[in-house]
């Protein structure tokens, strides 16, 4: 797939940095179950909230809800979400940010208390949450720590979906491939539409862990999927993906080893950063 086509759907899955009641859609509400709604109304014209400074980065106090702060802070609240509830029928997005506050704790780092809308994208139900993210400073392989309200009206049960899912797939005779979800047009066949969410939710493990003050990740496609042998009852997957970090305009390939089963869930097994795509490199700003 060549460059144009990539950041066409790192575009469509993109955050709005709108200061209407629209800001922050989801990076992945453009396709899914919302793949019927219009281009409007997916954000195909987002753009980042505002342009980066040292002083915006480093904001105290109240902050500015559709500014880049509050904006990243949010945004790892969404892959908190993914990682603790997500599954091949349950995928949470950020539809908007209320409000939020930052402040310094001592030489520890940095605490971001928000309000915030998040979005079960497959329901399409959305509700009102507070979460707390803390950006911890020093050496070391530090990760941000999330606290975040259940948002229980979004806890849909999706028991027997996944049970049939895990069911069929565990006694197929042959095993799932499938690459580029979706596809340069958008498309994404029904059938692949499971396991391109469960490759967003592994993905979501990478994008938590990755996380920083200066990053924002979102998803902006599933390159490869395949499916392998498993002497348990999981199902085992190897998949590629490109994630997009919209602050420095690069596009990231990963590598994920992961299972899942309707019973345990998704476990990574292992992740990989892989080389740069020359092709994929220095995507140009998104508008």
């Amino acid at each position: 797939m060549g460059l144009r086509s990539i950041i066409v759907l790192v575009v469509l899955v993109g955050v709005r940095g709108s200061s209407t009641s629209e800001a922050a859609s989801t990076d992945i509400s453009a396709q899914s179950k919302i793949k019927s709604e219009t281009a409007e109304d997916t954000g195909q014209k987002s753009t980042l909230p505002v342009e980066v400074t040292e002083d915006n980065m480093m904001a105290t106090g109240e902050l500015n809800p559709n500014h880049y702060p509050a904006q990243r802070a949010a945004k790892v609240v969404q892959h908190y979400f993914n990682t603790r509830y997500g599954s091949p029928y349950r995928l949470f997005g950020l539809q908007q940010v209320h409000s939020g506050n930052a402040e310094d704790v001592s030489n520890s780092g940095r605490r971001y208390q928000l309000e915030i809308s998040v979005h079960e994208i497959i329901s399409n139900k959305t509700q009102k949450c507070s979460a707390e993210v803390f950006f911890p400073r020093g050496e070391g392989s530090l990760f941000a720590e999330v606290q975040a309200s259940p948002c229980e009206e979004l806890l849909i049960n999706t028991k027997l979906q996944e049970e049939a899912l895990y069911q069929q797939y565990k006694n197929n005779q042959s095993l799932l491939s499938a690459q580029n979800l979706p596809d340069s047009y958008g498309h994404i066949e029904p059938n692949m539409e499971p396991f391109w969410h469960l490759a967003i939710v592994a993905s979501s493990f990478i994008m938590l862990k990755e996380s920083t003050e200066n990053t924002l990740y979102n998803m902006a496609q599933v390159a490869s999927i395949k499916q392998l042998d498993t002497e348990n009852d999981q199902l085992k997957f190897e998949c590629n993906v490109l994630l997009h970090e919209m602050v420095s305009q690069e596009i990231l390939q990963w590598k994920l080893l992961f299972t899942w089963s309707s019973a345990e869930g998704i476990n990574v097994l292992e992740k990989e950063q892989l080389p740069h795509c020359h092709s994929c490199e220095k995507a140009p700003n998104s508008k």
